[in-house]
């Protein structure tokens, strides 16, 4: 019986754009911290420079890995005491994180 194998999906040009972009207007360098999140993939959570947050949903933590790969100025990182210290999460992001339950009328 063959042994089957399956490819890790490659980024695509909407993905790798994406993350290019947020690098661009969240400034050099990023960081990317790829996430499993089961069967719907991965997330490469993005951290801007500035603190900013962004995230790219991926089919699999290899193409994740992979996009991180591929995007000048965007380094590989993993939710470490120095990720965690960069995020800077502002009033709107909290709002909306929220979502409708924790809005107030």
């Amino acid at each position: 019986m063959a042994e089957e194998t399956e490819k890790t999906p490659d980024p695509t040009a909407k993905q790798l754009a994406a993350a290019r972009k947020f690098v661009a207007e969240h400034g050099k360098p990023s960081k990317g911290v790829v996430e499993n999140i089961g069967r719907a993939g991965a997330r490469v959570v993005l951290v801007g420079a500035d603190g900013a947050l962004g995230d790219i949903v991926v089919p699999a933590t290899g193409t994740g890995e992979a996009l991180v790969e591929a995007v000048e100025d965007l380094e590989p990182a993993e939710w470490d005491a120095a990720t965690v210290n960069a995020v800077k999460i502002g009033p709107a992001h909290r709002h909306r994180m929220a979502g409708p339950a924790g809005r107030r009328s």
